[in-house]
C-alpha cells in the first residue's frame, strides 16, 4: 500500500483532538477528516476515523492496514510540528 498526499490541518485543541488529517492510498482513494487526538493517559497519539452516528463513514480492516497508516500520519504530524 502506497500512502502520498498526507496533509495535516491543525486545530484549537479541544479535548485531546488536535488536528484532521488527509491522504491518498494508491494513488486512487483519498481519505479525509480523520482525526488526530494526543493520548490521554500516555505519551503519544492515536487517529479515529469519520462517522455519522453510529455508522463508520470508513475505517481500515485489519491491523496491518491500520498501522501503516498511523505510521504514515504519526511521522507528518512530526515532521509539521
Amino acid at each position: 500500500m502506497n500512502i502520498t498526499e498526507i496533509n495535516i490541518e491543525f486545530i484549537k485543541p479541544n479535548n485531546g483532538l488536535i488536528a484532521f488529517a488527509s491522504l491518498v492510498i494508491d494513488g486512487n482513494l483519498y481519505l479525509s477528516s480523520i482525526a488526530i487526538h494526543k493520548k490521554l493517559t500516555e505519551e503519544g497519539y492515536r487517529i479515529t476515523y469519520p462517522s455519522k452516528g453510529s455508522f463508520s463513514i470508513f475505517h481500515p480492516i485489519n491491523k496491518a492496514t491500520s498501522k501503516q497508516i498511523e505510521e504514515a500520519v504519526f511521522k507528518k504530524l512530526k515532521d509539521s510540528a
